[in-house]
Parts: C-alpha cells; sequence; structure tokens
C-alpha cells in the first residue's frame, strides 16, 4: 500500500499541459507580521490604479493549485489571477505580443531566464525586499544562466528522462540508446517529448556531445539519427503519454521528472530512469518582467514561494524537487529518498543545464519541422 506521502502525488496535472485560468479573493496588505508572516519589505510607492488589488501570475500548469492559492490570499489578501503556458517560446512570445501585459510574476526556465536578460525583459531583482534566499540550496545560488540571481528565484527543478513498465520490458532501458538497440520491439510503443530542445538535446548526449551543441554537424548528426527511430515512434507528446503508458499501450516514454513521480504513484510497475550518458537538469525559477505593475505583490509572491513550509508542500502535492534545503528537511525521509525526485549527485554530475543556442536556433528548428511533419 502506498504511505500517505506517495499518495499524496496522485491526481496531479503535469509540469507541462494547459489548465483553465485559476483565481482567487479579495485584497488585503502585504505584510502581515501578525500572522507570523514577513511576505515583503515593502517600499512605499504610490498605488496605480488597479495595481495593488489584483497579482497576474504566468506559469506552468500547476505549479499552483488552489490549495496554495487560497493560502496566499489569506495571509495577504491579495487577488492572484493565474494564466499558463505549456512551453518557454509560448510564454516569450505572447509577453512579447502584448508588451508585458498585466503579468508582474512569470516562471520562466533557465535558458528562458538568459534568453529574456539579454532581450532586456526582465527587471534587475531588489534584495532588500526578498526574504529567504539563505534558505536555498548553494548550488542553486549563483547559477550560470543567471549570476548572482540578479533576475531570478529559483522555484523547482528536475530531470529529463524514461518512465517504462517494468512488467513489459525484459530489460532495464540504462540509457537513451535502448530506444534504438530495442526500436523493432518497441515499435509504436514508445514517445519522445515535443520538445526539440530536449529532444534533440537527449540524443545529441547519447551520440557524446553537449545538449547545447551549436556544431552544425553534430546537430545534423542527431537530426539523422533521430530519423532512424522516427518509425517506431507512437508520437511526440508532452502530455497524452501519461494516459497511454497507464493503459499499457506504451512501454516506455520520454518525459520529465516531476510527471514521471506522479504517474508511478498510480502504477508500481512504471519505474523512471536518468539516463547514463546524460541528460537534461532543468530549474523554473519566479521572475518580474519589468513591464510589471504590481511590484509589491510580486515581492510578496515570492517571499511566500520560499517559505519552507511553503516550498515543501508544493514538493509534496506538486511532485517538483526543491532547490530549498530548509523545505527539503521538512520532507518526508520516502520524498527524500525518491531517486526520480532527487537523483544523486554522481547521476546529476552527466546532466546538463538548456543553455540559449541562438545562433543556430532556425538549424535546430528546420530539422524539428522535417523530423516531425509528415
Amino acid at each position: 500500500m502506498l504511505s500517505k506521502d506517495r499518495q499524496s502525488f496522485l491526481k496531479r496535472p503535469t509540469r507541462r499541459n494547459f489548465l483553465q485560468l485559476a483565481t482567487v479573493a479579495t485584497l488585503s496588505g502585504l505584510t502581515l507580521s501578525g500572522c507570523g508572516w514577513t511576505l515583503a519589505k515593502v517600499k512605499p510607492t504610490p498605488p496605480s490604479p488597479g495595481d495593488r488589488n489584483k497579482l497576474f501570475i504566468y506559469t506552468w500548469t500547476n505549479y499552483t493549485d488552489d490549495e496554495l492559492l487560497d493560502r496566499f490570499t489569506e495571509i495577504t489578501g491579495i487577488k492572484a489571477l493565474v494564466d499558463v503556458f505549456d512551453s518557454n517560446e509560448a510564454m516569450l512570445a505572447r509577453l512579447q505580443a502584448s508588451g508585458g501585459g498585466a503579468y508582474s510574476i512569470i516562471y520562466p526556465s533557465d535558458y528562458m531566464v538568459r534568453k529574456m536578460v539579454e532581450l532586456d525583459l526582465l527587471l534587475k531583482l531588489d534584495f532588500e525586499r526578498i526574504i529567504g534566499m539563505n534558505r536555498l540550496f548553494s548550488k542553486f545560488l549563483n547559477p550560470i544562466y543567471d549570476p548572482n540571481n540578479l533576475h531570478s528565484i529559483p522555484l523547482s527543478w528536475g530531470t529529463t528522462g524514461l518512465i517504462y513498465n517494468s512488467k513489459k520490458l525484459s530489460k532495464v532501458p540504462e540509457d537513451w540508446s535502448y530506444l534504438w538497440q530495442d526500436k523493432d520491439k518497441l515499435s509504436r510503443r514508445m514517445t519522445l517529448l515535443n520538445d526539440v530542445r530536449e529532444v534533440m538535446g537527449a540524443t545529441l548526449k547519447m551520440l557524446g556531445y553537449s545538449y547545447n551543441s551549436t556544431n552544425p554537424q553534430e546537430i545534423k548528426k542527431a537530426y539523422e539519427t533521430l530519423v532512424d527511430l522516427k518509425p517506431s515512434i507512437a508520437s511526440f507528446s508532452s502530455d497524452a503519454w501519461r494516459s497511454q503508458i497507464l493503459s499499457g499501450d506504451l512501454w516506455i516514454a520520454m518525459c520529465y521528472s516531476s510527471d514521471a513521480a506522479e504517474i508511478m504513484a498510480e502504477n508500481p510497475d512504471l519505474q523512471y530512469v536518468l539516463p547514463k550518458s546524460g541528460s537534461s537538469l532543468w530549474t523554473d525559477t519566479l521572475a518580474i518582467p519589468k513591464t510589471a505593475p504590481n511590484l509589491e505583490g510580486a515581492y510578496a509572491w515570492i517571499n511566500f514561494m520560499l517559505e519552507a513550509d511553503v516550498a515543501a508542500q508544493i514538493c509534496e502535492r506538486l511532485s517538483f524537487a526543491t532547490p530549498n534545503q530548509k523545505a527539503f528537511k521538512l520532507l518526508s525521509r520516502e520524498i527524500q529518498e525518491d531517486q526520480s525526485l532527487f537523483p544523486e549527485s554522481s547521476a546529476l554530475e552527466r546532466c546538463e543545464g538548456l543553455a540559449p543556442v541562438d545562433e543556430v536556433s532556425e538549424l535546430y528548428d528546420r530539422y524539428w519541422t522535417k523530423l516531425t511533419s509528415g
């Protein structure tokens, strides 16, 4: 029988799919020391009409849930309105098209933070307003994609790997190469993510190159290798694989570790493996657009999310590994030792964070279109 901690992983949505708008209500204040909370070191600024009574958040699907939003409202009184995106690129395109819109908090991934900084879209953070940076593991401070965390706060992290049905496969798929070696047996029983950088990156890594290769010959080799696998792939899916692997129609799927943790709780035959040649190590962050209309609310949200018990509950309910060391200590031993969420350091050393590849992005996109069309 599943423990209560593992049961809490049931019935959660994926990290990378759409959900309807979620809202909570009512405004009060941003600093509530009477509740034992100090959410923001608020600098006095003249309120603009409509700014201080609403906080618009643009995030991955179910990085928030009703319980989290209700608690934020209870503590701060702020009405939070959440909109969701399914890719970093979609988020960026919408922000650029709308001139930033009403969003005061966004959730870009690591490589997108760097790209948005280069595009001058993110506010340089005022650390006098932020409480809780000392709660983070040191490895998440001063990241390569955002030196000194000047524009972003790490919120969650994970890996990309393979989830498989141990009753259907005769051997453990230790690396990406398993898909090619057993492609006939796995024909139409496997899926890859609908993500050019992840799929091309995993193939590059298998071939001994960087996940972030900018070498045209290496990228071409990865494409040609994928063309060889294409006839055996059921689909390129970041979401539909979930129901298919639970039903037994799929035997193996490329996925994000957070999604794997959720699905494995529903079927003990499902296992997650981090490929031995290496994979991607992603970090999702909190950032403030330069066009943010509600800075006080934005800093209140950041400080709320840095609270150890809030971060621990997010990990427990939504299956995202936390970069918050104080939150980690609050987790049950079972969750702390869950290798799908918190892999061993030796395995993580073979992983890379996604980095922008602007100089060859068109080449990636061209190969991806050819691979996924038809």
